[in-house]
């Protein structure tokens, strides 16, 4: 699985510099390979499919890759790579919300991103930890929620610099805090805070720099393309413009020839002609602002649609129009509501992380609740819940599940010859290898002193003894430890586990007045040992 995750961050980055068929082609092969279906392959490939769609502008087909990849991740029980799948969703989900007003969800686009940030804090696997940080951080950005998103990926930067060998080129993450940041300038431009936006073009050159310093790989070519030109379109409003349009256009020409993603070039043109305009060449600025709002994409951002527009309008007013004094009257308006509109998101989503973090804070106390303070599995508490909830099910009367109560066998010895101490080491041993025998549907619970029980989900009489018989095994071969264990199973529907526990409980006590060590069976019509 290591080298899988490894080429799905190499493919990551092919999809994001015009390779998204060849990345989406090898990511689909990787993930027929399991079983010939796309849904049984590993999460990390649904995620370089989901981003190969958003490369290519498709956030349809994005949400369904992303709506495949929730069930892998949830199977592999990886939480980075569920909150890739709910982060890159609602952010797509923003996208066609642009494209299509009836499909603009904006609460539960929030709802996604905050569950995913949860989760993303919680992945421990490099490279899912690093994607997860990004694709939160880019629904933040997509909702202009800067302050949120600026955190997220300052931490998936410092993660990769301390796994740099696991999460490929690094500097990605630099690009994205340059370019959020020239953004998040352009927005503080349409409002006239000229200050403040300048604070953010010298953050984004800063980025692009060490960006351009820090690729790596076979595409560094590339990426250190777009950090130049980056850090040109930095220097465009403050120091040297001469110098920033030169940068600009030789890196924008290079970024075209190679065919790179639309946003770099699309972004870079506002800044281009400011550029222009402050070297004392206005006819070309207002040139090449006519030719970016005729090539405007129809998907493109709409920070960077209305930048385009709102720059060709200040260019033509100095020239002095009047009609272009007027538009820029009306957009600064439009633009003071929309910036108003965004702190108002912001505080809905701060809220939101303030519920959520309170939801986990309870999780944690009823999950701890129902732990086993020594040896860490369910206590008594959570097995009697399980019974109970599973006998108010709907398919009680059909559902199958077997009980086995478990009693430790000369564990006094162990007290009374070695202490304490070494009791408890023994509980905890005993706990460990009883779990181990079990499936991660199955529940193995200590229900106080030396003894445990274990609810089976599916298992018949016959499967139920065999788990048992390895746990008997299991137990015997426990280092430096001369407990051994009684078993009584019993199996019945959902619905008669009580009974069940009553006739497990009376075999097992056969089996200790046995001699112990060793499994019994209870059956309807009789009782027969099982080892």
């Amino acid at each position: 699985m290591r080298e899988i995750t490894r080429e799905a961050a190499r493919l990551l980055e092919r999809a994001q510099i015009g390779e998204a068929d060849a990345a989406r082609d090898r990511a689909e092969e990787v993930l027929r390979s399991v079983s010939g279906d796309l849904a049984d392959g590993p999460a990390c490939m649904h995620f370089v499919r989901m981003v190969t769609f958003i490369a290519q502008a498709d956030p349809a087909g994005a949400i369904k890759a992303a709506d495949l990849m929730l069930p892998a991740a949830e199977r592999e029980g990886s939480a980075g790579w569920r909150a890739c799948a709910l982060a890159g969703r609602a952010w797509q989900r923003l996208r066609l919300g642009r494209m299509d007003p009836s499909q603009n969800d904006v609460d539960r686009v929030l709802r996604d991103l905050v569950a995913a940030d949860s989760l993303a804090a919680e992945e421990r696997e490099p490279i899912a930890a690093v994607n997860s940080l990004v694709a939160v951080a880019i629904g933040y950005w997509e909702l202009r929620l800067y302050e949120l998103a600026d955190p997220q990926f300052r931490m998936a930067y410092e993660m990769s610099r301390a796994d740099d060998e696991q999460n490929g080129n690094r500097a990605m993450w630099l690009l994205n805090l340059a370019e959020m940041h020239l953004c998040w300038a352009l927005e503080l431009y349409q409002i006239s805070d000229v200050d403040e936006a300048e604070e953010h073009t010298a953050q984004a050159e800063g980025y692009a720099l060490r960006a351009a310093q820090e690729v790596d790989g076979a595409d560094a070519a590339a990426w250190r393309e777009n950090a130049l030109l980056y850090a040109a379109c930095s220097r465009a409003d403050r120091n040297d413009p001469a110098g920033a349009a030169a940068d600009i256009e030789l890196y924008l020409g290079k970024l075209e020839a190679r065919g790179f993603m639309a946003t770099p070039t699309t972004l870079s043109k506002p800044f281009y002609a400011v550029a222009l305009s402050r070297s004392g060449r206005s006819e070309e600025a207002l040139e090449v602002m006519a030719c970016a709002v005729r090539e405007l994409p129809a998907d493109a951002d709409w920070l960077v649609t209305a930048s385009t527009h709102r720059t060709r309008a200040v260019l033509l007013a100095r020239l002095g129009s009047r009609d272009a004094e007027s538009t820029l009257a009306y957009g600064d308006t439009l633009a003071a509501g929309l910036w108003r509109q965004r702190l108002n998101t912001l505080h809905a989503a701060r809220s939101l992380h303030d519920l959520e973090a309170l939801r986990l804070q309870h999780e944690q106390m009823a999950r701890a609740a129902e732990l086993d303070a020594l040896t860490g599995i369910a206590n008594r508490r959570a097995f009697d819940r399980a019974v109970e909830q599973a006998g108010a099910a709907p398919d009680a009367a059909r559902r199958r599940i077997a009980v086995l109560l478990i009693d430790t066998d000369k564990f006094k010895e162990i007290n009374d010859t070695r202490g304490h101490a070494a009791g408890d080491a023994a509980l905890r041993a005993i706990a460990d290898v009883l779990e181990a025998q079990t499936s991660p549907d199955d529940l193995v619970a200590r229900l106080g002193g030396d003894e445990f029980a274990a609810l089976l989900e599916g298992c018949d009489e016959d499967e139920a003894a065999a788990i048992a018989r390895r746990m008997v095994a299991a137990v015997r071969e426990i280092p430096d430890c001369t407990a051994t264990v009684s078993i009584g199973i019993a199996v019945a529907s959902a619905a008669g586990l009580p009974a069940a526990l009553c006739r497990a409980d009376e075999v097992m006590y056969r089996v200790k007045r046995g001699g112990g060590d060793g499994v019994l069976v209870s059956r309807p019509e009789q009782a027969v040992f099982a080892a």
